[in-house]
């Protein structure tokens, strides 16, 4: 898998934003990346199983917001 994601774990929605626009900010290479928080289900998964959801999902939003522009 060639996706860039970043799995956050133990922050509040505030914390979430900003650590995301700091990776973002730091980083021009994470600017595609997908960021993900730990649930309760998904904290039971496998994390190549994780990060395969997390991928499909972030192609999907990307996918519906190119049709919308």
């Amino acid at each position: 898998m060639e996706q860039k994601i970043v799995v956050l774990h133990g922050f509040d929605p505030e914390e979430a934003r900003a650590v995301m626009r700091a990776v973002k900010a730091a980083l021009p290479s994470a600017a595609d990346a997908a960021f993900a928080m730990s649930t309760p289900t998904n904290l039971e998964w496998k994390l190549a199983d994780l990060l395969e959801h997390v991928g499909e999902e972030h192609r999907q939003f990307r996918e519906s917001r190119t049709k919308k522009a």
